[in-house]
């Protein structure tokens, strides 16, 4: 068994690994001395060897202890409502798990500058040193921002953050908040959901401040929500849209001024969190065109469907869901999910998706000059980027009406991504499917009577994949080889498409 002086051997031989100087330093050092007695030479090098093993010691013991934050991923959120409170105190705890004491050094990064203020064991301040936490016990901080939210010159989001420093080891907390006033659309605790536009109500959602949801924000049967160019959406963690059955939605973006739809988690180390948010959700009967939206790091970018009475019943109707000139990205799940209901997308992107880009199950569907391009690396993939059947994957409510008659058409789309095969049409007996790619350039191992005029396999040779730009480069051999005379005039970015369109989203 490895003994405690056999570790303190090796921890002291990689401090001194590479240290030249004092190497140097020995070696001359004897050879000045090479007359002296063997006993000198002896007390000499055992007092070298002291001073590296004291200059070596660590006052805490282990380098590799951590300390342990009460708050949720080592960030604390400020969910105030502004609106009415410009300043709001929180606290979390510190915890030492280990068996020896810990000295730490506590500072806000933001110093005297910042908006936060912080309470270190009753002492205000912006700057702690030698702060001791005993062994399996904590203590505990108390943080206060203070933010005029009327004042438009703020930051949207006031970030700042707590670090600490235990030996030679960093840690930090980091501290979020709203700057500027924003609508808080906040759900009843008990139903999880707030009505936003009641029956027979028309509401009108504007730029001038942004929305935060937290929890379910609802269009009720027969209201309309009219959302203009430019606002922006946030929601907090499990939030979504819900255009309840029967209701009105239009998403008015432009493209100078999209629509905004992501998480309220905004900070750069949120990028790759692909279940910020819920969904835009979409029941039977709901009338909803979506123009030139972005729509962001949702757990599933839109879902279409019928909602069950309280009888079971499943209603479907003939409406037509209506999505242009729309990127939908950074979905843990699918981007779309449409289940009986009626679809159309054009000029639409379609990207990073965990589960299907486009899943497709049971209603028509006509699809005009997508991209929908899977290169998701958070998780391997085991499903294609577009995935069409005239049966519902299991789930149960929906045995009743599955499988059913679908079509499905796509035009002048692209399918590609880091798997074999990007398109599975699958058909179950007892309901007629008819599927079509015209057109399209695709990504697929199988052989099938859908593919018309497609390109297969082919390298759609994007700007540039990693940065989710999928511009066509000049060499493209997407270029030139769409189906014309399609009624679709413009690309994604409003260039005209000509005589001869490009397949894809995007016009070179």
């Amino acid at each position: 068994m490895e003994t405690q002086a056999g570790r303190e051997a090796e921890a002291e031989a990689e401090v001194l690994e590479g240290q030249d100087v004092n190497y140097v330093y020995f070696f001359i050092m004897t050879h000045r001395l090479r007359r002296v007695s063997v006993i000198y030479l002896y007390a000499l090098s055992l007092i070298l060897g002291l001073c590296f093993a004291i200059s070596c010691h660590k006052p805490n013991g282990d380098n590799h202890v951590k300390l342990r934050f009460s708050c949720e991923d080592d960030i604390l959120t400020f969910d105030t409502v502004f609106t009415s409170i410009g300043s709001i105190t929180r606290q979390f705890t510190v915890h030492n798990t280990s068996n020896q004491n810990i000295t730490a050094t506590i500072a806000l990064a933001g110093g005297e500058r910042s908006f936060y203020s912080i309470n270190v064991n009753g002492v205000s301040g912006t700057y702690f040193k030698n702060v001791e936490i005993p062994k399996k016990d904590s203590i505990f901080i108390f943080v206060k921002v203070n933010i005029d939210p009327s004042d438009e010159n703020n930051p949207y989001l006031v970030k700042d953050s707590i670090e600490f420093l235990t030996d030679m080891q960093k840690q930090d907390v980091k501290l979020l908040a709203y700057g500027q006033n924003a609508n808080y659309i906040v759900a009843d605790k008990e139903s999880g959901y707030k009505v936003v536009a009641g029956e027979k109500e028309t509401v009108k959602w504007t730029k001038d401040r942004p929305y935060v949801v937290y929890g379910w924000a609802v269009i009720d049967s027969t209201g309309t929500l009219i959302i203009d160019p430019g606002t922006r959406i946030y929601f907090h963690n499990n939030s979504g849209l819900w255009a309840y059955r029967y209701s009105n939605l239009e998403v008015n973006g432009t493209l100078d001024e999209p629509v905004l739809f992501r998480g309220d988690r905004l900070e750069s180390w949120f990028d790759e969190d692909y279940a910020q948010w819920s969904r835009i959700w979409i029941n039977e009967g709901a009338e909803v065109s979506i123009n030139n939206a972005i729509i962001s790091n949702a757990f599933v970018g839109v879902q279409i469907e019928p909602l069950p009475t309280n009888e079971g019943i499943i209603n479907i109707t003939s409406n037509t869901v209506k999505i242009q000139n729309t990127v939908i990205k950074n979905t843990r799940n699918s981007g779309v999910i449409s289940r009986f209901l009626n679809v159309d997308m054009t000029n639409c992107v379609i990207a990073n998706n965990g589960g299907y880009g486009l899943q497709l199950e049971g209603g028509k569907f006509t699809m005009k000059h997508l991209t929908v391009a899977n290169y998701f690396m958070q998780a391997e993939r085991k499903t294609p980027a577009c995935y069409v059947s005239n049966k519902v994957l299991s789930v149960q409510a929906y045995e009743q009406l599955s499988p059913i008659e679908t079509g499905a058409e796509f035009v002048n789309c692209i399918f590609t991504g880091n798997i074999e095969t990007e398109v599975e049409v699958k058909e179950v007996k007892g309901a007629e499917l008819e599927a079509s790619f015209q057109n399209c350039l695709v990504k697929s191992k199988n052989s099938a009577d859908f593919f018309i005029a497609c390109l297969r396999n082919e390298d759609p040779k994007f700007e540039d994949v990693k940065k989710l730009d999928f511009r066509l480069q000049s060499s493209s051999p997407a270029i030139g080889k769409g189906k014309p005379n399609i009624d679709v005039l413009l690309d994604i970015l409003g260039n005209p498409r000509g005589d001869l369109p490009d397949i894809g989203a995007y016009q070179y």
